[in-house]
């Protein structure tokens, strides 16, 4: 999957966290619930913003931090692993601590 179908496939898995939108930004699209950006849907895949404390747990499993483009990283949002992505009540786990760390 790639470009919206993508996305669309993110925002269905999504849908128990409650009204989740997708702005298109920077060649992907951010996401967004009840206005705080959570997340970044990129090239076919799918960013979480961390923080200290759920950082460890992407970097656990081998995933790294969002690279739009090879001189910019972005520290602080991590890909979601694809086990994850296709478990929407993990995934909507996973989307409520990317808010908190949001709100943080």
């Amino acid at each position: 999957m790639a470009g919206d179908s993508f996305v669309e496939y993110v925002l269905d898995q999504l849908q128990r966290l409650g009204p989740v939108e997708a702005k298109a930004m920077f060649g992907g699209h951010g996401l967004y619930h009840g206005g705080v950006f959570f997340g970044v849907v990129y090239d076919g895949r799918l960013y979480f913003k961390t923080d200290e404390t759920t950082r460890p747990d992407y970097e656990i499993r081998g995933m790294g931090p969002f690279r739009p483009n090879p001189k910019q990283t972005l520290k602080t949002y991590y890909e979601v692993p694809v086990d994850v992505l296709e478990d929407d009540e993990a995934l909507v786990g996973w989307a409520e601590r990317a808010l908190a760390a949001a709100e943080s």
